[in-house]
C-alpha cells in the first residue's frame, strides 16, 4: 500500500504534468470504485486542474473547485501515459477502475489487482466530505508538528506503538511499512504502550518518524509512478525483509503475523535480543 513518502511523490508527479492542462472526461470500468454520486463524473469535464494535493494517504487533483480524490489501498496503483488510447473505456475483467483523460491526450488510470477491491474514489465540491479525510489526524510531516504535540498525542494512550502509528486518526500517512521501518530506527519494540513511553523514549520515536519519512520522501522524489513501488520495497531495512540480515547489527530480521498482515522487526535493535511470540497480541517470550 503506498504511504506518504510514495502519495506525496504521486501528487509532484501528477502535479508537473497536469499544470496547464484541462480534463477532457473521467471514465469509469468500475462503478463501485466511485463512493459518490452528485457532482457526478461529467462535471469534471472541461475543468482546468487547479492543483494537486495529499491528505494523508489520499490524493486530491482539484479541477476549478471540484475535487477528484483517491485512496489506492492495498493494491491500487495509478499508471500515467503521454498519450492514452482513444478506446472508451467499458465495464469488464481489466484492472483499471478509472481513467482521467486530459486535454493534451495524456491522462491516467487508476489500477486494481486481485480479488479483494478497496480502491476507492470520490467527487466532492469539498475533501472534508470524504469520510476517510474528515477523520484524519495531523500530518506527521506538518511544519507545525512539534514533538510537544506529539508527546501530547501519546500521553494516557494504552495502546501498542505499531498500531497506533498505523492508525490515520493518530497520525495521517504512515502505514504497515513505514512504521515497521520508524519503530527500527528508533530501536522500539513495536508492542510498547506508547503512553508508558519516557520522555528520551518520545524524543527519539519523534526524531525517527521525521527523519524516516523525510528521507523517504526525497528518495521517492523525481521518480516515474511506475518505479515507486520498487524504489519503495528497495528502501526497506526491516519491512518485508523477513530471514534476512538487519543493516545494523547484523542479527535476523524477524516475523510476527495476524490474520491480514505482518510486522518485521530485529530483536537485537529492538526487543533486547528477545524474539516476539509469533501471535496475536504477543507477549515478549520468557
Amino acid at each position: 500500500m503506498p504511504e506518504l513518502p510514495e502519495v506525496q511523490a504521486l501528487v509532484d508527479f501528477l502535479a508537473e504534468r497536469t499544470d496547464g492542462l484541462a480534463v477532457a472526461g473521467v471514465e469509469l470500468a468500475s462503478f463501485s470504485v466511485l463512493k459518490t454520486f452528485d457532482p457526478p463524473s461529467t462535471a469534471l469535464a472541461g475543468g482546468m486542474v487547479d492543483g494537486v494535493h495529499r491528505h494523508g494517504k489520499f490524493l486530491d487533483l482539484d479541477v476549478d473547485g471540484i475535487h477528484l480524490v483517491f485512496h489506492l489501498a492495498r493494491a491500487g496503483w495509478l499508471r500515467w501515459s503521454d498519450e492514452l488510447s482513444p478506446t472508451v473505456l467499458r465495464p469488464g475483467k481489466s484492472p483499471i477502475a478509472l481513467r482521467v483523460r486530459l486535454s493534451d491526450g495524456s491522462g491516467f488510470d487508476l489500477t486494481e489487482a486481485g480479488t479483494k477491491k478497496s480502491l476507492a474514489a470520490y467527487i466532492v465540491r469539498d475533501v472534508q466530505q470524504v469520510p476517510g479525510i474528515a477523520r484524519l489526524g495531523p500530518d506527521p510531516m506538518a511544519d507545525d508538528f512539534s514533538l510537544e504535540r506529539f508527546a501530547g498525542l501519546l500521553a494516557g494512550r494504552r495502546t501498542q506503538i505499531k498500531g497506533l502509528l498505523r492508525d490515520q486518526e493518530f497520525l495521517a500517512g504512515i502505514g504497515n511499512a513505514y512504521s515497521d521501518e520508524i519503530l527500527h530506527v528508533a530501536r522500539m519494540s513495536p508492542f510498547a504502550i506508547a503512553g508508558s513511553l519516557k520522555p528520551d523514549d518520545v524524543e527519539r520515536l519523534y526524531a525517527a518518524m521525521r527523519d524516516t519519512l523525510a528521507g523517504a520522501v526525497v528518495a521517492a522524489s523525481g521518480k516515474p509512478a511506475k518505479e515507486l513501488k520498487d524504489a519503495k520495497r528497495e528502501g526497506m531495512r526491516v519491512h518485508g525483509r523477513t530471514g534476512l540480515i538487519c543493516p545494523v547489527c547484523g542479527d535476523v530480521v524477524r516475523e510476527v503475523s495476524f490474520a491480514d498482515s505482518s510486522l518485521q522487526y530485529c530483536a537485537t535493535c529492538q526487543t533486547g535480543g528477545k524474539p516476539l511470540a509469533d501471535r496475536r497480541m504477543s507477549r515478549l517470550l520468557k
